[in-house]
Order: C-alpha cells, then sequence, then structure tokens
C-alpha cells in the first residue's frame, strides 16, 4: 500500500534482469534529448497527466475483462441489473455467493494504482499552489473511492502515501467525514474562482463532457455530497439532514438539467459492457429487470435492452444464481442494449439527483420541493435523458406492478413477482411504500451503473430482488440479504497484514460477504 513509491518500484523491477536496479535513478530515466523538467510544466502539463488515469479507472474501461471482474461481476450482478449464463469457475462464483478473492482484489487495486495514486500525485504537485487542480482531483477522488468503501467497508484513505511498515485502515465512518470535507474545500475554491470570473485550466483535460467548467463541476461536488449524505442517514441522520441541506442551499446548487450528467467521455473506449454483453455473451437482461420494468412496460427498456433472439419481440431475463449447464442456455436472452453503444459512461444522472431530492423531501428536510413533485421530475429527467416519449402516462399509471418472472428454457427457475408497487405518487400511502416507490425509480433511472444501485439496495432493501436459488457460500452469505460486502483483499493480507487488522476491527464482523458495512445498519428506513 506504499504506493507513493510503486512507480519507482516497477521500473526498477523491469530493469533488474538487464541491469539490475540502482541508486542513480533519476539519471538513468531522464531523456537527454527529451523535454526539460521546466517545459513540462509548462501549461500545468506535469499536472494534467494525472487526471486521464482517473476518469479511465472509476470504471475500468480497458482492458474489458478488468471491468468484468472490478464490477460486472460484483455490482452489476448484485444490483439486480444484469446476469450472467456463463458457469465460471464451474458455477460457484460470485454469482452463487462463493466470492472469488482472484477477481474481487481488482476493484481495490484499479482504485489505488490509478484513482487514488494519481489523486496523491496531483495533491504533491498542486495543493497550495494551483489549487483548483487539487479541487477536482478531490472530487474526482471522492467519487472513486466512495465506491471501494461502499464495497469493503473500512479502507486505507487517511494514511494513504505514507511509508509505515503497518499502514492503517480508516473506518467507513471516517472515510465518511474526511469525503464531507474534502468537497467542502474543493466546492469552496471553485466557487471562489467562478466568483472572481477566473479561465479554466482545465478545458482540455476534463474528460467529464463538462469542457473544464467549474460551475458543472461544482453542482456534481454538490449531488455527490446529497448521494453520500443519503447513505448514511440511518446511521447519522443528523448530519446526513445537514450535509443535504448544505448540498442544496449552495450558491450554485446541485445538478438540475441533463447538460449536468457526470460522465466520463472518453475518445479512446466505449462502454466495456458492449463487448461483455454483445461479442462475449456472458452479461444478460436480469430477471429482475424483466418483471420490474415488464411489469411497468417502461418505455425504457428498449434503450437498456435488446429483444430476445430466441423470442423475438420479447425482453428476456436471466435469473441470478441458478445452475447453469450450458452458456446456450440463455445466451439467446436479451443482451444489453443501446445504452452501452457509446463513449459516454454516464457515473451520476440528474434523475439521481432528483430522486435522492425526494427521499429527502419526504424525510422533512429542504430538499426545494414536495417529494411527489420531485419524484416526477426525477422520472422525467430520466425518460428526457434517453430521448424516450410517454412519460405523462406512465407517471400517472396506478395499476401496473411487477410481473412474475418465468424462464421458457427452465420453469425450475421461475419467481414470483416481489414488487407491488405502482409508478404513481400515492399521497395516502405510508413513507415505507413512498420509499420503495423512488427507490424503484431511482434504480431503474440509474441503468446501468450496477454499484451505486447495489448500495441502494443494501441500504434501504429496495428493489426487492429475487433470492438465488444456488447459496454456494457455505452459509457465509444469506440467500435473503445477499451479498452485503467484498472480503478484504489478498494482496494486501500479504504486504500489508497489520493494516488489515485494524480494517477487521474496525468492521465489526468476520471478514465475510455477509457482513454488513457502517452504513448498512438492520434498522428501519424510518
Amino acid at each position: 500500500m506504499k504506493l507513493n513509491t510503486i512507480k519507482k518500484t516497477a521500473i526498477c523491477i523491469s530493469l533488474l534482469a538487464a541491469v539490475g536496479c540502482t541508486n542513480n535513478f533519476e539519471e538513468i530515466n531522464t531523456n537527454p534529448t527529451g523535454i526539460t523538467e521546466a517545459q513540462y510544466e509548462q501549461d500545468f502539463n506535469n499536472i494534467k497527466g494525472a487526471f486521464a488515469p482517473m476518469f479511465n479507472n472509476i470504471i475500468v474501461l480497458t482492458p474489458e475483462w478488468k471491468y468484468q471482474v472490478q464490477q460486472g461481476l460484483q455490482g452489476d450482478i448484485w444490483s439486480g441489473y444484469m446476469a450472467t449464463g456463463t458457469a465460471f469457475r464451474g458455477g460457484t462464483n460470485n454469482t452463487t455467493y462463493d466470492l472469488v478473492d482472484g477477481w474481487n482484489g481488482f476493484a481495490w487495486g484499479a482504485a489505488y494504482g490509478d484513482v487514488m495514486y494519481n489523486a496523491y500525485a496531483v495533491e504533491q504537485k498542486a495543493k497550495g499552489k494551483y489549487d483548483q487542480f487539487y479541487a477536482l482531483a478531490l472530487i474526482l477522488k471522492v467519487e472513486g473511492m466512495h465506491r471501494v468503501t461502499d464495497t469493503y467497508g473500512p479502507i486505507v484513505y487517511s494514511k494513504f502515501g505514507t511509508t509505515e511498515k503497518t499502514i492503517e485502515y480508516d473506518s467507513q465512518e471516517e472515510v465518511y467525514n474526511l469525503m464531507f470535507k474534502e468537497l467542502d474545500f474543493a466546492v469552496t475554491d471553485l466557487t471562489k474562482r467562478v466568483d472572481a470570473g477566473e479561465a479554466s485550466t482545465f478545458a482540455t483535460t476534463d474528460l467529464s463532457g463538462y469542457k473544464g467548467d467549474y460551475t458543472k463541476w461544482v453542482k456534481f461536488a454538490n449531488s455527490l455530497r446529497l448521494r453520500l449524505a443519503m447513505r448514511i442517514v440511518k446511521k447519522n441522520p443528523t448530519l446526513a439532514k445537514a450535509e443535504a441541506e448544505k448540498a442544496l442551499a449552495h450558491k450554485f446548487g446541485v445538478m438540475t438539467t441533463n447538460d449536468d450528467i457526470f460522465k466520463v467521455v472518453s475518445p479512446n473506449f466505449t462502454n466495456p459492457i458492449a463487448t461483455i454483453s454483445g461479442a462475449w455473451g456472458d452479461v444478460r437482461m436480469s430477471a429482475d429487470m424483466e418483471s420490474i420494468m415488464g411489469g411497468y412496460q417502461d418505455p425504457r427498456l428498449s434503450v437498456y435492452f435488446k429483444t430476445s433472439t430466441q423470442f423475438p419481440g420479447q425482453f428476456k431475463g436471466v435469473r441470478t444464481g441458478i445452475e447453469i449447464a450450458a452458456k446456450a442456455d440463455h445466451v439467446d436472452f436479451s443482451e444489453i442494449g443501446p445504452i452501452v453503444n457509446s463513449k459516454e459512461i454516464v457515473l451520476m444522472t440528474t434523475a439521481e439527483v432528483y430522486l435522492l431530492r425526494a427521499e429527502g423531501a419526504l424525510r422533512g428536510w429542504n430538499m426545494g420541493g414536495t417529494a411527489q413533485s420531485l419524484y416526477e421530475l426525477g422520472i422525467t429527467n430520466s425518460f428526457a435523458q434517453h430521448g424516450v416519449s410517454g412519460v405523462a402516462a406512465y407517471i400517472a399509471d396506478n395499476t401496473k406492478t411487477a410481473k412474475d418472472y418465468v424462464d421458457p428454457n427452465f420453469p425450475v427457475n421461475n419467481g414470483a413477482a416481489l414488487n407491488k408497487v405502482t409508478v404513481a405518487w400515492d399521497a395516502a400511502a405510508s413513507n415505507e411504500v413512498k420509499l420503495q416507490k423512488i427507490i424503484t425509480q431511482k434504480w431503474i433511472a440509474g441503468f446501468p451503473e450496477g454499484q451505486e444501485a447495489w448500495s441502494e439496495y443494501r441500504r434501504t432493501g429496495y428493489p426487492k430482488l429475487l433470492p438465488v436459488l444456488k447459496n454456494t457460500s457455505g452459509g457465509k452469505i444469506s440467500t435473503a440479504l445477499g451479498v452485503r460486502r467484498v472480503n478484504f483483499v489478498q494482496s494486501e493480507k500479504d504486504g500489508n497484514a497489520g493494516g488489515v487488522a485494524t480494517g477487521l476491527a474496525k468492521l465489526g464482523g468476520p471478514d465475510t460477504g455477509g457482513t454488513r458495512l457502517w452504513w448498512d445498519t438492520t434498522g428501519p428506513n424510518f
């Protein structure tokens, strides 16, 4: 975890076979005919170079197999978004709750090797001198690393970059508190620059689609604060309310139009899900998506998925955690659709922000609107984002609910519908029913970003997902509750065993996929 030395170490290793390692590292790695350090620093190039790896590895864009083990066979599956008909490891793997350490370390490795390392590099070069870059790196760091703590629980955060033999882990509560402070710094600094009329120095480096617009970055940071605030609502409702209202009270506020959507627009890579679903045939629409969106007859279905080639004109999903005899059994079910055929990888939607505000309003917070109005704006913005018509009729529908799932090839996989809420807002319903509607629509609107959907499912229990039929966890993970976290990674157990011990103490339970995270409490939603 001493990643402040990782690049030097890696180069040393590569040179060792040829010339051995050396104390003259800087000398032998200086190109006498290349640009000088002073030239490299022109136009902040020595700082800007750290940003592309952060953008491109919040979710890993290439190679596709690395995305598959970083998120595709974690959050994308456990959220109920997607399923696989491939019997990896003989059918005992993450989808059947036998967590594969060889897969599950990639979410950690990508985050620390590309996001955290480069954020640290920006901090060393820019903090106190060029704070606009430091502020932007902090926002990307929080976006990338909250996903990591929401996967593992306690993580290395405040002690990153130190050289002690043992690198202590922060508890998840400590990480969240630090992230709120980092967002404070970023928002304050960038707002000051906008107020002063300062031109952006980030336009040519910005892979978000914001084109370096500091105002949009502040709105995203505020929206990210709102997301994190809602995550902790059952553990620290006072802080959650304060942070959420702070996000809304800021002069630039939060994301309100689809121009504000936070995405990675990479010129070199398309969404890896397109390859994993299309060329490889390893992922398909989930049974939960078929049950819920199919039951609602949701017009977004044709954007999210392709119809089945085995059953023309029908959207057919695969149930997670089933016995798989052959890949051919379900490969002709619905592939992921045109939503992933793009160089734009969406990480936060305006629809999500409206639906977060709807939940806040339901809880009595000042969110700038009523729960119903914000809920309906969330759905409306999702339809608009995908260029889909029919939103008025959809919002008003008070009859359709999820439908039973039927596997036409293997009836043993069938499952009764679990979600019995309609789309239309019901002012007379209980807060719990209203919350189920909000989270269900947030779940639909967030597709295909499964990490966030998995976190919200763990926090709220919504939408209700079909349980696995094959649980190979050996009792470590409940069939009813599903995977709650990922085990600490083997590389850390090997190289930072003392640090892992501090993380385990702060986890508060065994290092298994069945242990709840700090914010994932058993308490009621209201």
